[in-house]
């Protein structure tokens, strides 16, 4: 039997969101559901800091699609919580019908055409913060993110329905390239749930001390953390990219795009295929920085990277 990233929250789970526990009982009693995630940040990061409790300020949209219900965020960003998932730039913008529109029609996209993609953010996935650089900054705007700090709740700017990582743009907003975003991330927080579940890493294995893999596609970017990349960096890297290309395939065979989205999604598929292969490459020459399960799931994605 194979052994692949989780595609299921475990019953009874540190991420089971219903299991019994006092602080999730006494949220869900209170009605406040939606701050669920953020009782969860409070036990990862230790730091004292009542997360959940900043977080009922909170206003929260439902957006439910295919039986799924989504906590789409507004009112201010609690300070706390955007000191430490790296949104300090940032404020939740406003819930527009053009914007309540793109969301929709991107999750019942992803919902229709990328049933197993949707089932992975239906699992992974709660909280939405759809938000925009403050007044005055001149920083470049992030498209999307997550942070394994704050399980369930994926972040994204109207940049999102305009861009592909790392270097697809298109004039034209389409809820594809937003359906793309929300599975980016999706993905990311399943990731995070399995290793923070399972030891995948060697025991001696530090992202501080990690070797470095050379990006190549990222040279010229600046930061030298974007263009030599840990091991643990790496591996949620080449884990997303086989997601992606999936679903970037899969649009290819559509008759439906338009020649924008037709030309974005065929240069992005053709700009990802030999980056996950030097990925897995790189990677399976550090596998001695894995566990026996690490190196099982390495080997699954050997298995996807050679069907692409």
């Amino acid at each position: 039997m194979k052994t692949a990233i989780a595609a299921r929250v475990p019953v009874g789970s540190f991420f089971d969101l219903d299991r019994k526990d006092p602080d999730l009982t006494r949220l869900r009693e209170q009605g406040a559901e939606s701050a669920l995630p953020f009782a969860l940040m409070e036990r990862l990061l230790k730091s004292g800091t009542p997360y959940a409790e900043r977080a009922r300020t909170l206003r929260s949209e439902p957006v439910t699609v295919a039986g799924a219900t989504f906590d789409w965020f507004d009112a201010e960003l609690p300070g706390e919580i955007a000191d430490e998932i790296n949104l300090t730039d940032y404020e939740i913008v406003q819930h527009t019908a053009e914007r309540r529109a793109m969301l929709t029609q991107a999750l019942d996209h992803l919902s229709l055409v990328h049933p197993d993609g949707f089932a992975r953010v239906r699992e992974f996935v709660r909280g939405l913060l759809w938000v925009g650089l403050k007044p005055g900054n001149r920083a470049s705007s992030l498209t999307s993110s997550s942070d394994p700090a704050l399980p369930y709740v994926i972040t994204f700017s109207d940049k999102a329905s305009r861009h592909i990582p790392p270097n697809t743009v298109s004039e034209h907003p389409s809820h594809r390239y937003l359906a793309e975003n929300i599975i980016h991330e999706g993905t990311h927080q399943s990731i995070s749930f399995h290793l923070l579940q399972h030891q995948v890493f060697a025991d001696d294995y530090s992202s501080q001390t990690s070797p470095r893999i050379e990006i190549r596609w990222r040279a010229g970017q600046g930061e030298d953390r974007n263009q030599h990349w840990e091991i643990d960096r790496a591996f949620h890297a080449t884990c997303v990219y086989n997601q992606l290309l999936r679903f970037r395939r899969t649009e290819l065979r559509r008759d439906d795009l338009t020649p924008d989205e037709r030309a974005d999604f065929q240069s992005a598929y053709d700009e990802g295929r030999p980056a996950v292969r030097y990925l897995m490459r790189e990677l399976e020459l550090l596998r001695h920085h894995f566990t026996p399960h690490g190196v099982e799931l390495l080997a699954d994605l050997r298995h996807q990277t050679d069907q692409l």
